[in-house]
Parts: C-alpha cells; sequence; structure tokens
C-alpha cells in the first residue's frame, strides 16, 4: 500500500527543481538560499522518498512541473525487490565504515556487492549529518570523468576556474558524509587517484567501495563479501533469497521443500545474482527441472580457488538462463548490452534494427527472467541490465561476431540523439541527462578506432556544444580538443580550438585560453591559412594582456610582442588578420585594458586612437565579437582618459552587437564580459536602475550559475550603492558560499562587492559582519591605490553615515588625479562628490570651492550632482534646496541618500528620514549638524 510522507513545502520546491535537473548552486539561486541548505533538502529527500540516488529522486518530482510548490509525494510501496538477510555481513561491514574512512567491499560480480552496500548505507543514513550519496560507476568510460559522476549524484556544478575534482572536494571538504562508489573495477586506477585526493582534503568524508578488485591505495580496508549462508539451521539467506524470489515470479513454493532448495543454492554457491536467475526460471520448470539444467554446467566447474569457482557459479547460471530463452530473446539480450544507461524500447529497437513491438515484448520476457530491471520514469519505461549481466552479453555479441556491428548502431543512434539534442527544449536537460552516459560511451569506444574516426569526430564535436549548454564547461572544452585531434582538416582543426579557447574562457581559465589559440595559429599555419594563423596570434596576444587576472602563468609583455610582430608579417591585407593586430597593438602596446604585466602609465591620446582604430577595423569585418573586443579595449581607453559617460556609452554598444546572437562559448564569454563592464559603467554614470538592469541579467545568467560569487559581485556592489538592504544580505549569502566552496579565491573582481557589503552591515550597526566581511577583503588583498577608488566610497558613506566627516575626508585626501587610473573608472563620480560633502560638513574652509569644482565634474550624473546639491544646500541654509535633493535621489533609485536627506534636513524630516532609515533595515544616522533653514 503506498503511504504519505511529510515534505516540508521548501522540500517541494527542492524536489520539482531537482526534477528540472538543477544543480544544487542553481537551486539555491533560484530559491535564494544556500548551497548547503539545498544539500540538506535533497538529503532529506532522499530518505524520505526511500531512493538511492539524485537520479532516481528526480523521477519523484511532480510532472509536469508547475510554477507554484510542488505537491508531497508518495513513497514507493516497496522496494522493487527486497533485501534478504545478510544480518552478520551487514553488522560487520558497518563496524568497518565507523572505524575506517575508505572500505571497498570486494567480490566477483554477483554476490551481492551493491544490494549489501545499500542495505548498509540506508542502516546507518543516520549517523552521516551532510547525507549519504551513492554514484554509479558503471556508465563512466574515461577515468577522468570519475568526478564529474561524483558532481552529478551531489548535484554539483563546475565553478569557473576549478576542475570537477576541486568542486567535489570543496562541496565534501567540512561535510559529515557517506559516499557509496559502486562498480569501481574498470576505473580502479582513476578511482584510487580521485580517493586520494578527495580524503586528504575531506577529513570527515568516509568512502564504502564496491568492486572485483581492489583499489591498491594505502589507506583501502577491504571487506571480502561472502556468498549468500547456506546452513539451513537458524535460516539460510540464500534459501530465503530464492523462496522470496521464485514467490515473487508467481509460484510460492508452499509447503516449502528445503532440501531441493538448499541442494539448488548449493550447486549456484549462494550468489545472489545465481539464485534470482534460477528462481525467476521456478514458475515454468520446478525445482525438478532446476536441478536437471543445473547439473550439466555445473559439472564443468573444476580446480581453481572458491573465489573463481563462485564467479564461475555466476556464469555457468548466465549461461544456462541464456540457453533457456528464444534465439530472438538472445540476440536482444546481447545487443542491448551496449546500452550503458537506462534505455526504452523504442532505443532498444534503433539499436537492434527491430520492430519496436517485438522489442517491448521481448524485453518484458527478459525482465521476467531477472535479466534486466524494469523502472518507470517520465520519459516512460526504462530497461537495464545489471553489470554482471551486461558484461556477459558483450561477451556473448564478441562469441556471435557482432560487436562491431551493435556497437556501430549504438554509435549511429548516439549521433542521432546527439543531433536532436540541439535544439534546446523545457524538457532538454532531463533528455540529455538520459542519454549523456551513452553518448560518452560510444565516444570512448569509437575515438581509438580508424575506421569510426569520422563518426567519432561528429560526436566529439556534438558532445562538445551539447556539454557546454549543460554547463559542463569542463568536458566541453575537452571535447572540443579531442574534436579537433580527429578532425582531418586543418581549418575544422583550428576552429575547434578556438571554440575550446572560448570555453576556457567561460572557465576564467586564460593559460588555457592562450595555449589554445597559439594551438589554432599552428593548425591553420599547417593548412596554408596563413591569414588566419596572423589572427590567432595576435588573438594570443590579446588574451594575455585582456584577461589578465585569468592566469597562473602570465605572458611576458616581451612575449606578446614578439606575437604581435609575426601576426603582422602574415596579416597581409586581410580585414580580419588586420583588425586583430590593431586590437592586440591597442591591449598590449598601449595597455588599454590594464594588464597587470603592462607598463606603469600609458598615453592616453595615444591609447585612444589604438583603440578606435582597432574598433573602426573590426566593424569593417562585419565580425560582432571582434567588434565587442575592440568596444571593450575602447572603454578601457575613454576610462582612463577620465570621461565617465563615454565608456557607458561604448559599453552599452557592445550589448547592442551582442544581444541577438546565437549562444556560443565565443559569444558567451563575451557577453558574460559585457554585462559586467555595462553595469560597472552604468554605475559611474549615476544610472542606477540601467545599472542595476545589467547587473541583475549577469547574476542570472545561466553560464554563472556554480560560480555565486561572480555572477553577484556587480549586483551587490550596486545593491549597496543604491541601498537596497535585503537584497545586499540576500545576495550575500549566495556570495558567500560560492567564494568559500570555490577555495577563497583572491579575484580582484570580486573586492568591491566585498567592500560593499562590508558598508552596508556597518550602516547597520551589525559590527561582528562588518569585521567578518572586512576579513575576506584583506583575504582578497587589496592593494593600497585600489583602495582609493571603491574602498574610499564605501568608508566615506560610512563614516558620514556615523557622522565622522573629518575623517571621511580623510579617507579621500588625494586628489583624484592623485590616485592611479582605476579611481577614473566608475568610482570617479562617487569620489568627488562624497568628497565635497564630506569637506562641507566638516567646515573646511576651501568647502565651497570643492563644492562648485566637483558641481563641474559631475554634471550630468543624476546621484552626484544630488549629492553636490545637497552639500552646497547645506552649506547655504537652503532647506528648500535640500530636500529636493531627496526627489532626485528617489528619482535615480538610491532609496538609502534619500532618507539620509530626509535626517540632514532636521525636524519632522528628520523624523521621516529615521522611519526611513530603519525601514531599510539601518541603524539611526549620528544627529546631523543644527542648521539654520
Amino acid at each position: 500500500m503506498v503511504t504519505e510522507v511529510e515534505i516540508s513545502p521548501r522540500e517541494a520546491e527542492v524536489l520539482e527543481l531537482v526534477g528540472a535537473h538543477l544543480s544544487n548552486a542553481e537551486i539555491a539561486a533560484r530559491l535564494c538560499i544556500s548551497v548547503r541548505t539545498v544539500e540538506s533538502h535533497v538529503s532529506s529527500l532522499l530518505r524520505k522518498l526511500e531512493v538511492p540516488d539524485r537520479r532516481a529522486l528526480a523521477q519523484r518530482a511532480p510532472q509536469p512541473a508547475g510554477t507554484g510548490p510542488a505537491q508531497p509525494a508518495p513513497v514507493l510501496p516497496d522496494p522493487l525487490t527486497s533485501f534478504i538477510g545478510r544480518v552478520s555481513e551487514r553488522a560487520v561491514l558497518s563496524e568497518k565504515i565507523k572505524t575506517y574512512r575508505q572500505v571497498t567491499a570486494l567480490g566477483p560480480g554477483g554476490v551481492g556487492k551493491t544490494r549489501l552496500a545499500l542495505a548498509v548505507a540506508t542502516q546507518a543514513a543516520g549517523d552521516y549529518g551532510d547525507g549519504v550519496w551513492f554514484v554509479d560507476l558503471v556508465p563512466v568510460t574515461d577515468p577522468g570523468m570519475i568526478a564529474t559522476a561524483v558532481a552529478g549524484a551531489l548535484g554539483l556544478g563546475e565553478p569557473p576556474g576549478r576542475d570537477m575534482t576541486a568542486s567535489v572536494v570543496a562541496a565534501l571538504a567540512d561535510r559529515h558524509t557517506l559516499l557509496i562508489l559502486d562498480n569501481c573495477e574498470h576505473v580502479v586506477d582513476g578511482v584510487a587517484l580521485f580517493l586520494e585526493r578527495l580524503l586528504v582534503a575531506c577529513p570527515r568524508l568516509t568512502v564504502l567501495a564496491t568492486s572485483r578488485t581492489r583499489l591498491m591505495v594505502p589507506f583501502e580496508r577491504v571487506y571480502p563479501v561472502p556468498p549468500l549462508s547456506l546452513t539451513v539451521d537458524g535460516g539460510s539467506d540464500a534459501v530465503a533469497l530464492f523462496m522470496e524470489r521464485a514467490a515473487a515470479a508467481g509460484r510460492p513454493l508452499d509447503p516449502p521443500p528445503l532440501d531441493q532448495v538448499v541442494s539448488i543454492c548449493e550447486r549456484l554457491d549462494g550468489m545472489a545474482l545465481a539464485i534470482e536467475l534460477a528462481a525467476a526460471r521456478y514458475p515454468a520448470l520446478g525445482l525438478d527441472g532446476i536441478a536437471a539444467a543445473l547439473s550439466h554446467p555445473l559439472r564443468m566447474l573444476t580446480g581453481g580457488s572458491r573465489a573463481d569457482e563462485r564467479h564461475r557459479s555466476v556464469r555457468a547460471a548466465l549461461d544456462w538462463s541464456h540457453a533457456l530463452l528464444e534465439p530472438a530473446d538472445r540476440a536482444l539480450l546481447r545487443r542491448v548490452s551496449v546500452f550503458v544507461a537506462p534505455f526504452t524500447s523504442a532505443a532498444a529497437a534503433e539499436v537492434t534494427g527491430s520492430e519496436e513491438g517485438l522489442v517491448a515484448d521481448g524485453l518484458a520476457r527478459l525482465t521476467e527472467q531477472s535479466l534486466l530491471t524494469v523502472t518507470a520514469s517520465p520519459g516512460g519505461t526504462e530497461y537495464r541490465a545489471l553489470e554482471t549481466i551486461r558484461q556477459y552479453g558483450m561477451e556473448r555479441l564478441a562469441e556471435a561476431g557482432e560487436l562491431v556491428d551493435a556497437r556501430s548502431r549504438h554509435l549511429r543512434w548516439c549521433l542521432t540523439r546527439a543531433a536532436g539534442l540541439e535544439a534546446v527544449q523545457a524538457d532538454w536537460r532531463a533528455r540529455f541527462d538520459l542519454v549523456a552516459d551513452d553518448l560518452r560511451a560510444a565516444l570512448a569506444w569509437a575515438a581509438d578506432l580508424p575506421e569510426q574516426r569520422a563518426d567519432a569526430y561528429q560526436l566529439a564535436r556534438h558532445l562538445a556544444e551539447l556539454t557546454f549548454t549543460r554547463n559542463l564547461v569542463g568536458e566541453s572544452q575537452r571535447h572540443y580538443e579531442q574534436a579537433a585531434a580527429l578532425a582531418t582538416d586543418p581549418t575544422a582543426t583550428a576552429s575547434l580550438l578556438r571554440q575550446a579557447s572560448a570555453v576556457a574562457g567561460c572557465r576564467t581559465i586564460g593559460d588555457d585560453m592562450y595555449r589554445l589559440r597559439r594551438a589554432a595559429a599552428d593548425a591553420a599555419r599547417a593548412g596554408g591559412d596563413t591569414a588566419g594563423a596572423a589572427s590567432d596570434l595576435a588573438s594570443a596576444a590579446t588574451i594575455a594582456f585582456r584577461f589578465s587576472p585569468t592566469f597562473l602563468r602570465l605572458p611576458p609583455r616581451e612575449e606578446a610582442l614578439a606575437l604581435i610582430a609575426e601576426a603582422r608579417e602574415s596579416a597581409g591585407d586581410d580585414p580580419a588578420a588586420q583588425a586583430a593586430v590593431a586590437l592586440a597593438e591597442a591591449a598590449v602596446v598601449a595597455d588599454a585594458f590594464g594588464a597587470a604585466q603592462g607598463p606603469p602609465g600609458n598615453a592616453v591620446p595615444e591609447t585612444i586612437a589604438r583603440a578606435e582604430r582597432a574598433v573602426e577595423l573590426a566593424r569593417r569585418t562585419g565580425d560582432p565579437l571582434a567588434e565587442s573586443a575592440a568596444l571593450d579595449a575602447l572603454t578601457g581607453a575613454q576610462s582612463w582618459a577620465g570621461d565617465t559617460f563615454a565608456p557607458a556609452t561604448t559599453a552599452r554598444r557592445r550589448i547592442t552587437i551582442l544581444s541577438s546572437l546565437p549562444i556560443t562559448p565565443a559569444g558567451t564569454h563575451e557577453l558574460i564580459d559585457a554585462l559586467g563592464i555595462v553595469a560597472e559603467a552604468d554605475l559611474g554614470t549615476g544610472d542606477v536602475p540601467g545599472a542595476r538592469r545589467w547587473a541583475r541579467q549577469l547574476a542570472d545568467h545561466p553560464s554563472l550559475a556554480e560560480a555565486g560569487d561572480r555572477a553577484t559581485c556587480r549586483l551587490l556592489m550596486v545593491d549597496a550603492l543604491a541601498g537596497n538592504v535585503d537584497e545586499v544580505l540576500t545576495g550575500g549569502v549566495r556570495f558567500l558560499d560560492a567564494w568559500r566552496r570555490a577555495g577563497s579565491s583572491a579575484w580582484s573582481l570580486l573586492r568591491p562587492a566585498v567592500a560593499g557589503v562590508a558598508m552596508i552591515h556597518g550602516l547597520r550597526g551589525d559590527q561582528d559582519a562588518r569585521r567578518e566581511w572586512q576579513e575576506i577583503l584583506d583575504q582578497l588583498d587589496t592593494p593600497p591605490e585600489r583602495a582609493y577608488g571603491y574602498g574610499a566610497v564605501f568608508d566615506a558613506i560610512l563614516l558620514l553615515h556615523r557622522g565622522q566627516a573629518p575623517e571621511a575626508l580623510e579617507r579621500m585626501a588625494p586628489e583624484p588625479r592623485q590616485v592611479w587610473k582605476w579611481v577614473t573608472w566608475i568610482w570617479h563620480h562617487w569620489y568627488v562628490a562624497l568628497r565635497a560633502e564630506a569637506a562641507v560638513l566638516a567646515g573646511t574652509p576651501d568647502a565651497r570651492d570643492r563644492a562648485a569644482e566637483a558641481r563641474t565634474i559631475v554634471a550630468g550624473n543624476p546621484v552626484s550632482a544630488a549629492i553636490v546639491e545637497r552639500a552646497e544646500a547645506l552649506l547655504n541654509g537652503d532647506q528648500k534646496a535640500l530636500l529636493a535633493t531627496a526627489d532626485a535621489f528617489d528619482a535615480a533609485g538610491c532609496r538609502y541618500q534619500s532618507a539620509r536627506t530626509m535626517v540632514l534636513a532636521g525636524g519632522r524630516h528628520a523624523e521621516r528620514g529615521a522611519a526611513l532609515l530603519a525601514d531599510l533595515g539601518l541603524a539611526p544616522m549620528a544627529p546631523a549638524p543644527a542648521h539654520h533653514w
């Protein structure tokens, strides 16, 4: 009977999003909660719904997913097959995982390792505060994909700049978790390396592996899984299993003829799989028929160790069960063994080349004989062979001489599925995840076969595109490089390497961007495309300077200049090559991007001239990506000139150019960069609503789902300056969670956001929280010159809130032109305006002159101009003019500055301002100076 379980509304929301195949980070961003909270809900749902892994949990989600909270889902009435006995084995293995951090349940195929591990895990679930997670490694054909399989089970994505192993390590670093790695034998070496890194970094993690062979690592503790007990006195697990499965097959043994059942189980050495196969035949053959059928094959078992005999017992049972099948069902069993993941009857019909109706009937018969398992899923009924049976089927394929043909059919089926997935639809993720393991397995088989090279190339290219769309960017880059290696045309090779370089850009791995673009140049040159090679060499030089913060080994300026010189010689009169060279010269010679290895100073007129020339040449090529990159250089050049409005205009041009482009790695990389720049540029001009719109798009971009710190940093900066306290607190949770999971990187891009959050906590009066964020800012290793940009602005706002105008003025003591050029970027107007207000409130003799100068500088900026006008109104004792700035701040989207104005106005206005500050969640301002209005 189906029972109901209590699922909270939040768990129901999480379940619905798991069903949509979102990662934990994506769910956290969608629900505005931490990743750890999502992990806790998923772990709870696994226990409540009694399913072993995330895939099964996704199948329990409401279908179709609605827009509101999901309804509680019923528990499955029972497991598809019950777990029999193993009391002593469960006790021993449970004790081992309490004592040792890595235990391997060892035994031949069919002994029951997986079921025992799951039973132990279920029993031990309450002992692990952060859950029990099951990972089936059967579909993993590449040792490099082990971490991806584990990450998928844990609901992890790949944060930019880190590989999947690092993502798993970060997620489990402080978790008290039991991780089950099932079926390790075919990737033992990869598992060993993965576990060595994992267990060193995750002190509270326990790993239970199942394998036919030892992992051969120093920290391994082996538990040999014995066959089912055969002793009748006190009960026999083997007999109990036979009886239960025979009853499930439709013919209970009543009364049970124990002697005959014991004899059969003894012949099968107590091997669980062999017993299940025999019991499935009981309704048709009876005990006598089973005993007679087993006699002949078992007589062939002579010699060898007991473990070998057990293995051959399973083999004998498989041989016997296989021999009893009709020829068509035998053929079907061996041909569907090419699937490594659950498959439908339609898929089986395509791969076997048979009519679907006949295949469906055959799959049903194989299921009845326990040769396949069957589950219902939203996509239809799915079938799967246990790994032991699947391997047996593959052997039979080879014996029948059908292996190459079957695998080739499977490869073509995979190619068709991959091509059909290129159109992204609402259920795209679920459809991709359903076939992804088979696509990978087919590619692994075909990649090393010369006769399959063409199809392997196509599948690698498809997988590169598909995994990029699925945000598996590390895998995408590998497949682009794999496709490049499989391509027979150097032009195709160069194109694929450029795409791989763009994916590396999305991963913020500058070293790979640079390496792959230089490799593309080599490929283009090999194909006789000297102009293409020139473009690639120039682009590599640009990458070295434009994306210098993403490099581990930063190419020196001399190396970049040498690339430009080589590119210039090869460019000829090709427009694209000439445009690429012009951009490289703007980047490297004139330092338009302010690179780490750039010169300490640069001549602004030359920088602008070179950038403008790069823009014009790129525009002539008709390539929007080239034009966007050149406009980025112009944005930097204009900012160095101290022009706040021109960079914003240029940045918006980039967005216009990029907004209608299809999703590609290069387009995605360029758009993410452009969104960040335009958000900053608009904030610099005082267009707070515009800046927030762009920053919100960036925070919601699917490519940044796993990089919550990078996704939210611009939005936090904007919301902090606008005084959107609740949004800062919510976004701060996502930022901090992602930053810590990513290893607490010292990326310079994050510093203004951290300073902004620290300021908000200061305005709230929460000194402990402010101290925590200030410590993070210290970890980001902020250079002193940068501190006079965002640091001075955020500190000054807080000091002025506290009534410490002289301290605020001291914090902004340097003249803007004396400070490093980054101050002339988005912080220039904010710095000038706040400096003028601090001078007025501090009562300096030159306050009026400073305000007048500031008014000229910030003209056209609604927020900075209002700050200066407020300062002048205070200086002039003009309450009407002062209150007018409150309306200006409201219109500009700066609620905090509006409330501050009201407090400064005094009297009943101050009471209103104090109430507004309280509504924002901020502490009261220090008493305003007395004014005579």
